[in-house]
């Protein structure tokens, strides 16, 4: 990458806008997920560009708990809903039940109804209620019996997969991925992580340092979050930024050993990520590098490779398209 390429905008007015500060919500995060701050950082800014997160790990690395922190740490309502071969549509949106007293169908809202939704292994359960994501998460709505009913503004899926065990598992289409923002893997932590999650938990059983104090000092709110995620989508993309972003996709789309490339979509979600991760640098522009910084966790959720690995697709097509330089 030309160094040239991340002073492009140096001269530009640094914003103005007196919107809340991320680094508080960044600094509660690290300290539940120990050990992750690289992943912490494209968490979040999944979730400034109002994206969904999927998470392609093993059990017992922190899914769940990551999933709680960010409820707490905007002071949200978090569901979750464990998927299995019997779950059904109306599990996931909800339903309406005809009520004997008032002689009228009255609606009951399901999970979705939530600022952060978890998705346990959203690959045990079937298509049909798979599809049934696939509103929510485009549209922030779902509808039942022809009624629009919507969602948060800062609604937020984080699903989980397993990827070691595909017996009675239901590989989600390529549809459904699209509406993903980017595919994570936490990982284990490192040694010294593990040594301060085994402490923690000493710590946690004799009463200090529970979960309730995590959330009573959280540091934001949704009005919070929603400032956010507006000044996210303000960060400035220079033309010649979104020139190299368009050769990336065409590239996908081009390479012979991609079956299928960046559709229009993923490549609006490719800018918004990259915004928000410029944000999170503290620029209000974007720098071929942000676009590249986070080409891994977004083209893994949606290239579909002729037996090649995804991660061997995405460097080849990094490398064919050089950066822009600026003088």
């Amino acid at each position: 990458m030309n160094a040239s390429a991340d002073t492009i905008s140096s001269t530009q007015p640094a914003n103005a806008d007196a919107s809340p500060d991320v680094s508080p919500l960044r600094d509660f995060l690290r300290s539940v997920l120990l050990g992750k701050e690289d992943r912490i950082d494209l968490v979040i800014a999944c979730l400034l560009s109002r994206g969904h997160l999927l998470l392609d790990d093993l059990p017992g690395t922190g899914k769940t708990t990551l999933a709680k922190a960010i409820a707490d740490g905007i002071h949200g309502r978090l569901s979750r809903v464990q998927c299995t071969p019997d779950l059904m549509p109306a599990d996931i949106t909800g339903f309406s039940m005809f009520n004997q007293k008032s002689r009228e169908f009255e609606f009951h809202p399901g999970p979705v109804f939530a600022d952060v939704m978890l998705a346990d292994e959203l690959n045990r359960t079937t298509p049909r209620t798979q599809s049934a994501l696939l509103e929510a998460m485009a549209e922030r709505q779902v509808t039942i019996d022809g009624n629009p009913h919507p969602l948060s503004p800062t609604f937020f899926v984080i699903a989980t997969q397993n990827p070691i065990d595909s017996h009675g598992a239901y590989p989600l289409p390529e549809a459904q991925l699209d509406r993903f923002a980017i595919k994570l893997r936490i990982g284990y932590p490192d040694r010294e992580a593990q040594r301060q999650i085994l402490q923690r938990e000493v710590r946690d059983s004799n009463g200090a340092n529970n979960g309730e104090d995590r959330k009573a000092s959280s540091p934001l709110s949704l009005n919070d979050l929603q400032r956010l995620q507006q000044k996210a989508q303000s960060v400035a993309v220079h033309p010649r930024v979104a020139d190299y972003l368009i050769d990336l996709v065409e590239a996908s789309r081009a390479d012979e050993s991609v079956e299928l490339g960046v559709s229009p979509r993923g490549m609006m979600c490719w800018q918004a990520i990259a915004q928000a991760w410029a944000m999170l640098k503290g620029r209000d522009f974007v720098t071929p590098t942000d676009v590249a910084d986070v080409a891994q966790p977004v083209l893994s959720v949606r290239l579909l490779t002729r037996g090649e690995t995804v991660d061997n697709a995405i460097d080849r097509i990094m490398n064919s398209v050089p950066a822009p330089e600026y003088k």
